[in-house]
């Protein structure tokens, strides 16, 4: 009865011109080509698409067929079948409009959710690259919109983050990967085929260009690789990222260019102009970028011999930071690598004191401090003390006494004057414990009991009159420090200074704790060297 139905159909519209197509002539086409598909009349399905008669008619109805033939190619298990339901759809993608067959893949593509995801992007790969390749015009955004709502799908799946995962590969996500690779070559070779780089070529480097950056972010950007050399050839997410940053390369936007460009993003970004949404992106992506390079080593030999470590340390750090500020453990011990790799190529002492008034040679000790007391992993917080004293090993004399001083200091100098004894001395702390106590220690009780009295006596004077302003008004002013506190009710202030008091309080019991460390550590050192037990 289905084929029946279809004949007619067909039988209806071959003697119709093409634009006298009508809406429910498409409709009738899809529901009998859908039954003969349900009900596995392939043969006769394939004999009215490869008619040479039906060619206008299947040009412009038969995308509609697409849909149900992928869903039994996903559901049939009999490899008879699959055989010509795969037939079926090469000569679908092959006779059909290409811009209807891209929207209707597209949208076959955004429908599955879990381990479907991968499955249905492994069997319309190949399909949807011969699609965009026959559209002759606007092509860039046709791969743009492909690459997107790709992404978009593999975003959503979890990457492996152990050998047995990745070799499990239960989600699909590393046979994604190296088949999108497959998908993006062509269109990179129409790239750098085009010698005149002609406005569509600008357009295509600019998707292909934000596709490379998301990739980086995700799922590079949490990737775990392999260890071991011999293993590392086999790594498919390795793999992956050494064909993005080829990609990168080839399209004109190689890393050492990105490294010499450092800092002004706008003269690196020739067609490219991220969106404020963005920039976190961007963040993200090249401190990805610096990691697969300096730490995995991908296309390193393209770096020129002639930058300098503090150089290379410099552009690093603010990658650091942006690793350090993540929460995934697979994410931040990736900014323990980078800032491993990147002191050591320094020599100890070198690091010029000066850079410290750079945001982020303050900021990443800080993070370091964070990994060192909250990561519930002994391994890496033991590795984050570590990367803080060979930070501050790289310091010169200044920079040491500097970096002690415009972080958490009290907390660290509490954690370092625990950990690092005066005899071991690896931070280099307690030789410069005489300029700490002066400048620093000595300073802040001062600070402390001058703030302390100050608040106190505010304390006392707004009890002393809040009655008094609670019957002329109910709100009231105080000046602290010079300034004044924003109107609020009197009972509001008691607590705003009282709180202060206490902020005050801890601060000085933090002190005075540290102050006791370094007696008991100094008396210690002192008795082991005169022999006293």
């Amino acid at each position: 009865m289905a084929v029946e139905e279809l004949q007619s159909i067909i039988k209806r519209c071959q003697i119709l011109e093409e634009q006298d197509f009508k809406e429910e002539d498409f409709g009738l086409f899809q529901l009998a080509g859908q039954r003969c598909i349900d009900e596995g009349h392939i043969d006769q399905l394939l004999e009215v698409i490869q008619n040479e008669k039906n060619k206008v008619i299947i040009k412009n109805m038969g995308w509609n067929l697409v849909g149900p033939v992928v869903r039994c190619l996903l559901w049939n298990n009999k490899e008879d079948d699959k055989v010509k339901y795969f037939l079926l759809l090469d000569l679908l993608v092959k006779l059909c409009n290409p811009k209807e067959l891209l929207l209707g893949l597209l949208e076959l593509i955004e429908e599955p959710s879990g381990k479907q995801i991968s499955q249905i992007i492994l069997l319309l790969l190949q399909p949807l690259q011969t699609v965009i390749q026959k559209l002759h015009s606007n092509k860039s955004y046709s791969v743009g919109l492909a690459l997107s709502t790709i992404w978009s799908q593999l975003s959503l799946l979890p990457v492996p983050c152990s050998k047995e995962q990745i070799q499990a590969d239960d989600y699909g996500l590393c046979q994604c990967c190296k088949v999108l690779i497959e998908f993006i070559k062509p269109f990179v070779k129409e790239i750098t085929d085009d010698q005149e780089n002609s406005l569509e070529t600008q357009r295509l480097k600019d998707e292909l260009l934000k596709f490379c950056f998301k990739s980086l972010k995700c799922p590079l950007l949490t990737a775990q690789f392999l260890e071991q050399s011999e293993e590392a050839e086999n790594d498919p997410l390795r793999s992956f990222a050494s064909e993005i940053i080829g990609f990168l390369s080839a399209i004109g936007y190689p890393f050492p260019k990105m490294i010499l460009n450092h800092g002004k993003k706008k003269r690196t970004w020739d067609y490219l102009e991220f969106e404020e949404e963005e920039d976190k992106q961007f963040t993200d992506s090249l401190a990805s970028l610096a990691y697969l390079v300096f730490v995995q080593g991908i296309s390193i030999d393209q770096l020129p011999m002639v930058l300098s470590p503090s150089y290379l340390l410099q552009f690093n750090m603010g990658h650091i930071e942006v690793f350090l500020q993540r929460t995934e453990e697979s994410v931040f011990s990736k900014g323990l690598d980078l800032l491993e790799n990147s002191l050591l190529r320094m020599e100890d002492n070198s690091l010029l004191h000066q850079y410290l008034e750079i945001k982020s040679f303050l900021t990443v000790p800080q993070g370091l401090v964070k990994v060192m007391t909250l990561c519930p992993d002994e391994t890496l917080r033991k590795k984050g003390l570590a990367m803080l004293q060979l930070y501050i090993n790289k310091l010169d004399s200044q920079g040491k006494y500097k970096l002690f001083r415009i972080m958490a200091s009290l907390n660290l100098l509490r954690y370092l004057v625990i950990k690092d004894n005066e005899s071991d001395n690896q931070t280099g702390l307690w030789t410069e414990l005489g300029k700490i106590e002066k400048n620093f220690l000595k300073p802040l009780h001062t600070g402390l009991n001058m703030s302390k009295a100050h608040y106190e006596a505010e304390i006392k004077n707004s009890q002393e009159n809040s009655q008094e302003v609670q019957r002329s008004k109910d709100f009231c002013s105080v000046t602290v420090g010079g300034e004044e506190m924003p109107n609020m009710p009197p009972e509001m202030q008691l607590k705003v200074l009282h709180s202060a008091l206490f902020t005050f309080d801890l601060i000085e019991s933090v002190l005075a704790r540290v102050e006791e460390l370094i007696e008991i550590k100094t008396k210690c050192t002192s008795g082991e060297n005169t022999g006293i037990k």
